[in-house]
């Protein structure tokens, strides 16, 4: 019978080393140690043996039970608390698992090279609430009562008083009535505008807008800014012109467009990319800055019309549609 005991422990063992979940440690269990199990066959095999033979086995057995008894209640420790050492297991034949690496939104790179460029030509960053005063966002930059842009076509309005500002120009408004000239900086940020959804309008992107208030700012020094950046941008062969345009918060004002040739086009044409202007003396008046001593310019171009043209694509909603093989080429 010792034989047979040395044996039990050999399988239990070998079995006990493949258990890796709660239900094969039951099945264990119920083998070894139920009322029908291994070791209670065992003791009912031990009760016919000689007197003489029942102390040495008596002894075996109780130590082999106990022993296993221990490796199991070990096992199920582990088992429970997910320490399992076989679900950790590592197979080192198996090939590896490529790891893919994430990379910045084309929308980012381009605002994070255009941030650039503005701060290397000595402009702060500022940014602002994206839930905006019908005051800050209309009022304050000279917009008539009656202006088109207050109609409902075309702003997303929360109440009477609130709406999600169309333009980062807020911001502008919030920093110089809180900050006195000279102000040289660029807002960042999205916006949004109550328009129908096409391959060149979205109800939702991107704006980087640009001031500098101070003494004896002139139009030559707003186009030269531009020019500035519109050649680091772009490159020193970009072709670019100064249209005259009108906003209502700058005057006199322009609109700027550089020669963009379309992905697979053989022709180019002339494209808008931004607008700019002096700003107009009421827009000063309105957030405390004495027109008469101060002046300055104001420009403002979207994040996606900008990445469109340097990157040749043709329609603005793939920066939204979150396609791999669209974001995977930049």
């Amino acid at each position: 019978m010792l034989s047979k005991i040395k044996k039990i422990i050999n399988d239990f063992n070998n079995e006990l080393s493949s258990i890796s979940n709660n239900s094969s440690l039951e099945n264990l269990r119920l083998k070894y140690f139920s009322k029908k199990g291994v070791f209670t066959n065992l003791f009912e095999e031990f009760k016919n043996l000689p007197s003489d033979q029942k102390p040495a086995v008596g002894k075996e057995l109780n130590i082999a039970k106990n022993k296993c008894l221990q490796l199991f209640n070990e096992l199920k420790e582990k088992v429970s608390n997910g320490k399992n050492e076989t679900t950790n297991y590592v197979d080192l034949s198996l090939p590896g698992r490529l790891q893919e690496q994430g990379s910045k939104h084309i929308l980012t790179q381009t605002l994070d090279e255009m941030k650039a460029i503005f701060k290397g030509l000595g402009f702060s960053i500022h940014e602002g609430p994206e839930l905006e005063s019908d005051f800050n966002n209309f009022e304050a930059l000279n917009f008539p009562a009656d202006h088109p842009a207050r109609d409902m076509q075309d702003t997303f309005f929360i109440n009477s008083d609130f709406l999600l500002r169309t333009h980062t120009s807020p911001v502008q408004i919030r920093l110089m009535g809180k900050q006195k000239p000279p102000i040289r900086a660029i807002m960042p940020g999205k916006v949004f505008r109550n328009e129908a959804v096409s391959y060149k309008s979205f109800c939702l992107f991107h704006q980087l807008e640009g001031l500098y208030v101070d003494t004896d700012v002139t139009f030559a020094e707003l186009k030269g800014t531009i020019v500035a950046f519109l050649r680091q941008f772009y490159g020193e062969d970009i072709k670019f012109r100064f249209r005259p345009s009108f906003f209502p918060f700058t005057e006199p004002s322009a609109e700027v467009d550089i020669w963009y040739v379309p992905q697979g086009a053989e022709n180019g044409r002339w494209m808008e990319v931004l607008g700019c202007g002096m700003v107009d003396p009421n827009v000063l008046k309105n957030v405390g800055v004495d027109p008469e001593k101060f002046t300055g310019y104001a420009f403002g171009m979207g994040i996606e019309r900008t990445a469109m043209a340097k990157y040749g694509i043709n329609d603005i909603r793939t920066f939204f549609d979150n396609d791999k093989r669209f974001l995977k080429q930049f």
